[in-house]
């Protein structure tokens, strides 16, 4: 991805707003960076508050760098440069920012901290529109944690956003036979987590849902409302791979066992068996927001998102979010 317009006037006005302090006019230029800043920081993170406060993060140290910028790169290029090495540092000093092993032998590992993004939050730029869903799916973002830090910033910067190696070389300061073979040992990692799947995000891809993830999902919350078992336990694949965040447990499972273990859970019992769900987008994939409402009381409260891949019909993955605590969802609290 390149910089969407030519930067000359942008570049002389963003000089001329660092170089006069005009705080407004540098915040207007760069505010406009926001949500793409947000979603690199994101995929670099996996987490949604994190994503929020390391471009937070960003502006600050943009501004206070502001005399550096000489215009040799454009505005959203140099603020690329900081948001990259934002995270790096958040990284470093986060020992709790890396995948941990599965409880299952051959499970592999889970990325706990991972949170869902807001298709509402998702930038508006066309030209970040034909890559986003490939690069914003869970899969995709799960798999991306499990590159070291910097071999990481080198894969997203490269492969993702599509600079050339001298700037991203430039960026991280290293040399491009640095970035030349992160990159390669970044490409293979992601080639096995995952496999079978289409790895040139570069390449045009829809952001819609099909007509049949649409009516899966229908399908979907239809079942849970009616604690039909048998039509859950039909919608599901027999590899599934469930898991609830940020509970340990990434289970690749039967689709019997995954709704048995639900039951065993406490699900669909007396008490907890009367649901409302409402159909959604997260990491543009489809969801359904759960919402249970208990004996007693008049209203059916949030209680979870259960985002679904899907694949020929049926539910590939299942990943559950406790919604409760994520106002950034923009969730109504109850039905």
């Amino acid at each position: 991805m390149t910089d969407a317009t030519p930067p000359g006037a942008d570049t002389a006005a963003f000089i001329a707003a660092a170089r006069s302090d005009d705080t407004a006019q540098f915040a207007l230029i760069t505010e406009r960076h926001r949500r793409e800043l947000q979603v690199h920081c994101y995929r670099m993170l996996a987490n949604y508050e994190d994503a929020q406060d390391m471009t937070q993060e960003t502006f600050l140290r943009a501004w206070n760098k502001r005399a550096s910028f000489k215009g040799h790169a454009s505005p959203r290029t140099w603020l690329y440069r900081i948001a990259t090495n934002t995270c790096l540092d958040f990284l470093e000093k986060r020992n709790d920012r890396t995948p941990v092993p599965a409880d299952l032998p051959d499970a592999g590992s889970e990325v706990i901290y991972l949170q869902p993004y807001p298709d509402r939050m998702l930038p508006e730029d066309p030209q970040e529109s034909l890559v986003a869903r490939e690069t914003i799916e869970l899969a995709f973002i799960v798999a991306v944690q499990h590159l070291p830090p910097r071999q990481r910033a080198v894969f997203i910067l490269r492969d993702v956003l599509g600079w050339p190696a001298s700037k991203v070389a430039g960026a991280l300061e290293l040399t491009v036979a640095s970035v030349t073979s992160a990159l390669q040992r970044a490409r293979v990692t992601m080639r096995e987590q995952l496999p079978g799947r289409r790895l040139d995000w570069r390449s045009p891809a829809t952001n819609e849902l099909s007509q049949d993830e649409r009516g899966v999902v229908k399908s979907y919350i239809d079942a849970h409302e009616r604690n039909d078992l048998d039509g859950l336990t039909a919608l599901l694949r027999d590899d599934l791979r469930f898991v609830m965040l940020p509970e340990r447990g990434t289970l690749t499972v039967t689709a019997k066992d995954a709704v048995d273990g639900w039951v065993s859970g406490g699900l669909f019992q007396p008490g907890r068996d009367d649901w409302r769900c409402i159909a959604t987008t997260v990491n543009r994939m489809p969801a359904a927001v759960l919402y249970l409402r208990t004996p007693g009381d008049p209203e059916y409260r949030l209680f979870n998102i259960a985002v679904l891949r899907i694949v020929d019909g049926k539910i590939a993955e299942l990943t559950g979010f406790d919604a409760t605590d994520k106002p950034w969802l923009d969730l109504p609290a109850t039905l």
